[in-house]
């Protein structure tokens, strides 16, 4: 059974830095294009990110295109988020997921998921 492991959440300040890592146990990441989601107070939860399964196309949502990075280290099981310039509107729950597919673009619909990871960033 696969699980995704989420970790690195926390607080920082504006224009600060952080890294979230997501384990991949049960199976292997490399046979899954994985992603970021997250989810603020009060609304829906939404993609940011994805890497597909070669690792070789990211693709960004535009509210963190440039700030965000996306990799993965399919000899560890694990995909980073990297997160810089971080504003209060990056506040939220962020989710990693997977899915047996090439890509993960927006409208995946991913067969795991993590539990989140808080991420609060202040003013």
């Amino acid at each position: 059974q696969v699980q995704l492991v989420e970790s690195g959440g926390g607080l920082v300040q504006t224009g600060g830095s952080l890294r979230l890592s997501c384990v991949v146990s049960g199976g292997f990441s490399s046979s899954l294009a994985m992603g970021w989601f997250r989810q603020a107070a009060g609304k829906e939860r939404e993609w940011i990110t994805g890497i597909s399964r070669s690792g070789h196309t990211p693709l960004y949502d535009d509210s963190v295109r440039g700030r965000f990075t996306i990799s993965r280290d399919d000899a560890h099981n694990t995909v980073y988020l990297q997160m810089n310039s971080l504003k209060p509107e990056d506040t939220a729950l962020y989710y990693c997921a997977g899915a047996h597919n090439l890509h993960f673009a927006v409208t995946i619909t991913p067969d795991y998921w993590g539990q989140g990871t808080q991420v609060t960033v202040s003013s």
